[in-house]
């Protein structure tokens, strides 16, 4: 496997908390609905949420694009049966992946009480 890119994003809490409040369908728009409901399952899911929006950020960085290059939805972030964080792409985003002879990902997700981040590492044959 190569290294074909490498993205990271950080996501200031509190500032993405404020903006899901004064958009609320702003959830819906960008997770899709597997990532809601596990980001729901914590007492406080907008951690889960800004590493989620972090790691699609940090996806395009990989992929070379821009913020509207894609859908947000064509970058989801999905757990293995392990619990290790990994991505199911899908729509143009898939498409551009193949274009880029991207077959694989890696991705690491974190967050405190105030700041979420996550790195991804597009991986090609």
């Amino acid at each position: 496997m190569t290294v074909v890119g490498l993205g990271i994003d950080t996501v200031d809490i509190d500032r993405f908390r404020l903006a899901a409040t004064r958009t609320p369908r702003m959830l819906e728009r960008v997770f899709t609905e597997g990532e809601r409901a596990t980001a729901r399952r914590r007492p406080d899911p907008t951690q889960r949420f800004a590493a989620r929006f972090a790691a699609k950020e940090a996806t395009w960085k990989a992929m070379g694009i821009g913020l509207w290059s894609v859908g947000y939805h064509d970058v989801e972030v999905v757990r293995l049966p392990s619990g290790q964080p990994t991505l199911r792409i899908t729509g143009k985003a898939a498409e551009l992946a193949a274009q880029l002879g991207i077959v694989d990902w890696k991705i690491s997700m974190t967050h405190t009480d105030t700041v979420a981040e996550a790195i991804v590492i597009a991986l090609g044959a």
